[in-house]
């Protein structure tokens, strides 16, 4: 028994050296087998790129032999060797319909070397001429050899520069703020003989305006718009016996608005409008006070939203202020023009609430014309006040202008006029100075 266990093992010991020695020997034979079956394609790819210099060789000699020029190397050859890329000229040369064109022997052998090679196996082009183009060329015939004009200088130690400078550095602080203003000054001079055969009287007339703005813009949805305005006008009649001069235009306005911007265009808004005059208003040969300087005086605050208006090239500009939510005082200080204004009786002050809206638009039609105009209307839903000025402006220079100016006015809360109704109307026309800047 014992022996034959040693046989069977001894017979698995020689099993299993045999069977290594093989697996050795047939990882040599594979290996040897590779090696070989590359050395072959190596052999193929030398003996058809040498087949391929012998024709360019033997094109050569046969165009030195027929011309007796031989041709110097260029870079055509260069596209037999160079990664293939696919070049026009062998397709031209293909589709031509007569002869070769201006191209020389060599260009041609090129060509339907590498035509050949682009019909059979395109799956070995890597590049494009025009892929090429963009990077640059591949190569420059140079006939002469290039010589360097080098001219010898002792060597002079580097010069000494600080490894820092001192820099003037300048930080501009944002300017947020624009601030303009228009100025106006007209007179009219209006003289009529007593003997006129239509009638009439001489008068002289002046008005001066003055309108400031100072906005701030931080160009991060803030805004902040002021604007004071005043207009005073005065005139003179011969048939007024009891005022030398009397006012016939009288503004002295505030308005401010603040903003945060919700979109492009439209903003929250919170708006005051402040308003009164500076003198006393008369009538002809009345020696009654009709208004005066805090008599009236109205205050508006509105919370809404602001549009910014901007068409026809910018030409029109401005904006809408529409307020669902506006707080409106009235005060007169004069006892005499309490009831005029629509208050109660004894009373200075009348509150409402109710809504506003508010346009401010500047159409320039040309450089030289330019209408601006400002409505304004208040409501309780009770009673309205509804005010629209027109100003229209004639340019003749920089300094000359003629103005025209149109304002129709609506309150249910006055006494209601026998031919008018509740509508006011104001007009005038004027020419003068006027300077912006």
């Amino acid at each position: 028994m014992r022996k034959t266990l040693l046989l069977v093992f001894v017979a698995f010991c020689c099993a299993t050296q045999v069977d290594a020695q093989a697996s050795r020997w047939f990882r040599r034979f594979a290996s040897q087998q590779t090696q070989a079956s590359l050395v072959r394609s190596y052999a193929d790819s030398l003996a058809y790129y040498k087949a391929k210099l012998d024709s360019v060789q033997q094109e050569n000699e046969r165009i030195t032999a027929l011309t007796g020029y031989s041709p110097n190397p260029d870079g055509r050859m260069y596209r037999l060797f160079a990664p293939l890329t696919f070049y026009h000229s062998p397709a031209q040369q293909q589709l031509r319909l007569m002869g070769n064109g201006s191209q020389d022997e060599m260009s041609v052998g090129v060509d339907k070397a590498l035509m050949k090679v682009y019909l059979n196996r395109p799956d070995l082009v890597e590049n494009s001429e025009r892929r090429l183009s963009q990077v640059g060329t591949v190569a420059e015939q140079v006939d002469e050899p290039i010589r360097q004009d080098v001219e010898l200088t002792l060597k002079v130690e580097d010069p000494q520069v600080p490894d820092s400078a001192p820099v003037d550095v300048m930080v501009e602080k944002p300017k947020f703020w624009t601030i303009k203003g228009n100025y106006f000054l007209q007179l009219l001079q209006n003289y009529i003989s007593g003997n006129w055969y239509k009638g009439g009287e001489s008068n002289y007339s002046m008005l001066g305006a003055i309108t400031m703005e100072a906005n701030y813009n931080n160009k991060q949805k803030v805004k902040w718009d002021n604007k004071l305005e005043m207009k005073l006008g005065f005139q003179t009649s011969k048939a007024d016996s009891l005022h030398s001069f009397k006012s016939y235009e009288d503004l002295l306005r505030l308005s401010s608005k603040f903003g945060l911007q919700a979109s492009k265009r439209w903003y929250y808004t919170a708006m005051l409008i402040a308003e009164t005059q500076f003198m006393r208003g008369y009538k002809n040969n009345d020696a009654m006070v009709y208004s005066d300087f805090f008599s009236p005086f109205k205050l508006n605050i509105s919370l809404g939203m602001d549009y910014s208006v901007e068409a026809f090239n910018k030409r029109l500009k401005g904006n809408v202020h529409l307020a669902p939510i506006s707080y409106n005082m009235k005060f007169v200080d004069r006892r005499a023009l309490i009831t005029i204004f629509g208050l109660d009786e004894g009373k200075h002050v009348k509150h409402d609430i109710g809504s506003q809206i508010t346009a401010e638009l500047e159409w320039n039609f040309t450089d030289n014309i330019k209408w601006q105009t400002r409505f304004y209307t208040f409501t309780t839903y009770k009673r309205v006040e509804m005010e629209w000025e027109n100003t229209f402006s004639f340019k003749f220079n920089k300094y000359i202008s003629t103005t025209i100016f149109l304002y129709p006015r609506f309150d249910d809360n006055t006494t209601r006029d026998d031919h008018h109704g509740y509508w006011q109307f104001k007009e005038f026309t004027s020419i003068g100075f006027n300077y912006s800047f």
